[in-house]
């Protein structure tokens, strides 16, 4: 869960530090305090798209730290965490986004940079946030297939993953038959491109790395003299009269005549001789290797030219030889292939044949699971559905195969498109949601499957940002609850306008703006027992804070009390 928040020079907060805790922490205030900002800077810490006008007016950056703990070690982050190279100790994770003035992005897991890619893929399996612009996605049927494989991931995703296998190979299969199907004159002219290519690269005749061969040679070559110094100086330093070989010699024959009387001689006399035997050899090869050294100035030149004509094909077909030879042997095959087209459109005909029957069995099996899926999920929602007074309500999801000419169409979810359907009136057929749900019918319904859907993809912290506008009454008592039984099993932040929902809160804070100086700033602070019963009054009533307000606000913790007691 989000333990600790930090921000500082954003939007028109200066500098805030927040502590969460686990359960339901309710965010209410005047409208413009500041409480959508927040989550905004939670988004970014998530992986959000980030903006120069966050940063806050006279500042050179913004800067947003959120501490999370993880209670479960066999979380989805720890392999991500390995994947990236990041180290997680005592099961904290800590997600820094800093964006500057110019705006530039900085974004750090565990103090390691990382991309915002990688810090999204951290922070989705943190946070989910969820606001009232989020119900679009219920309106598009075709999001409606990752919401139902949502519901079953480890059963779903798992049988996706072998389908996908086979579903790609079947596509590369597809893409290489229709690149060798091409017209004839497309295939002629790719034809003598490759010819070309071919005949260039066998001319030039390439040894497997010989590039780093020759630039060896060119460099011990360019470098003569100092190479032949350098031995000189060496061979003559060891050998000679009263030279090093020399000097070694007598300090061996001095141990040698002693090393009867002492074992420690003894044993340092064997060593010295080894060490003399081993520097007699060094030299003479030295010496040898002096001998052999020829400066050949032609010899350079060819090198030289045959480098130029090696990096003029790198610049074509590869940074390196082997990769030229790689390359080479690439062509061939493709040469083959576009000479002998017909006998290999006939064997990639059958390979596809093949691959799409076990495809098939993919999709169906993909299918099957699906069904049963679907049958639980409809029978959870339709339950979910009248806690919040949609009792009425019908709820169903609709499957049909993506097809072309009467042949199935394979995708990467298989062939199956998946529909939710609603009627929310007795008598009224079932249909799609965008043709039939109101807007605060989208909430109830998207917030039951954020019930649903809470534990099973294991994010550690779900945030509500003013989820519940356009509610009211009883509907809104309803909704409070059902938020509060999903911070049940995931620790919940929500931004409300709802009296009913602030007083379900484990965790009340206010945010308000103040001014300091010349500038506006948002405060948070966490409410006691008494402010929270001021604030729902102020909630309840607008403006003026009445006794009637304040014994209303009372009576709501109380029953807000009463079902935390029984749920």
């Amino acid at each position: 869960m989000l333990t600790e928040l930090s921000i500082r020079d954003f939007a028109i907060i200066d500098e805030i530090s927040v502590t969460f805790y686990e359960g339901l922490t309710v965010l209410t205030g005047e409208t413009g305090a500041g409480k959508s900002i927040i989550i905004d800077a939670i988004q970014l810490l998530a992986g959000g798209r980030g903006s120069v006008d966050y940063v806050r007016h006279g500042t050179k950056k913004c800067e947003i730290e959120g501490l999370f703990i993880l209670e479960d070690d066999n979380h989805d982050i720890y392999r991500i965490a390995e994947q990236f190279g990041v180290e997680i100790v005592d099961g904290q994770v800590v997600l820094e986004r800093v964006i500057t003035a110019s705006g530039k992005s900085i974004c750090r897991v565990n103090s390691k940079l990382v991309t915002l890619g990688i810090l999204k893929e951290f922070g989705r399996t943190l946070i989910d946030i969820h606001s009232q612009h989020e119900t679009q996605s219920l309106m598009d049927a075709d999001h409606h297939i990752d919401f139902l494989d949502l519901y079953d991931p480890k059963l779903i995703l798992k049988a996706k993953e072998e389908y996908l296998v086979l579903y790609n190979k079947l596509k590369a299969l597809q893409k290489r038959y229709k690149q060798l199907n091409e017209n004839e004159q497309e295939n002629a002219q790719r034809l003598d491109l490759l010819q070309f290519q071919r005949n260039e690269l066998e001319e030039a005749n390439l040894s497997p790395n010989e590039d780093e061969q020759l630039e060896l040679e060119r460099q011990s070559l360019m470098n003569f003299e100092r190479i032949y110094t350098s031995l000189n100086d060496t061979y003559n330093a060891l050998y000679g009269e009263s030279k090093g070989l020399e000097w070694v010699n007598k300090a061996h024959l001095a141990l040698d005549e002693s090393k009867r009387y002492d074992t420690f001689i003894n044993e340092k006399a064997e060593e010295m001789a080894e060490h003399y035997f081993a520097l007699e050899e060094l030299t003479y090869d030295l010496r040898n290797h002096m001998d052999r050294l020829q400066y050949d100035p032609e010899r350079l030149n060819e090198i030289e030219a045959r480098l130029n004509e090696i990096n003029r094909l790198k610049r074509k077909y590869g940074s390196t030889v082997n990769d030229l030879l790689t390359y080479q042997a690439k062509i061939e095959e493709e040469i083959e292939q576009i000479t002998n087209k017909d006998t290999h459109l006939s064997s990639l005909q059958k390979q596809m044949e093949e691959v799409e029957k076990d495809v098939k069995l993919e999709a169906d099996q993909l299918h099957d699971l699906r069904k049963k899926s679907a049958e639980r999920l409809t029978k959870a929602v339709s339950k979910e559905l009248k806690d919040l007074y949609l009792e009425k309500a019908s709820f169903d999801i609709a499957f049909e195969k993506e097809e072309q000419n009467g042949k199935v169409q394979y995708n990467q979810n298989g062939y199956d498109h998946v529909s939710f359907l609603i009627s929310t009136n007795p008598g009224e057929p079932l249909k799609e949601l965008s043709k039939v749900a109101s807007g605060g019918e989208l909430s109830r319904i998207m917030l039951v499957l954020k019930k649903l859907f809470a534990k099973s993809q294991g994010v550690t912290s779900v945030i509500f940002d003013e989820v519940d506008t356009g509610v009211s009454g009883r509907v809104a008592q309803a909704i409070a609850e059902k938020i509060y039984q999903i911070s049940v099993n995931s620790q919940v932040l929500c931004i409300t306008h709802l009296p009913q929902v602030a007083a379900m809160a484990d965790t009340h804070k206010f945010i308000q703006k103040q001014l300091k100086g010349k500038r506006t700033i948002t405060s948070v602070k966490e409410l006691t027992k008494e402010e929270q019963i001021v604030e729902l009054s102020r909630m309840i009533t607008g403006t003026k804070l009445t006794e009637t307000a304040k014994e209303h606000a009372k009576e709501l913790l109380d029953l807000a009390y009463s079902f935390k007691v029984k749920a």
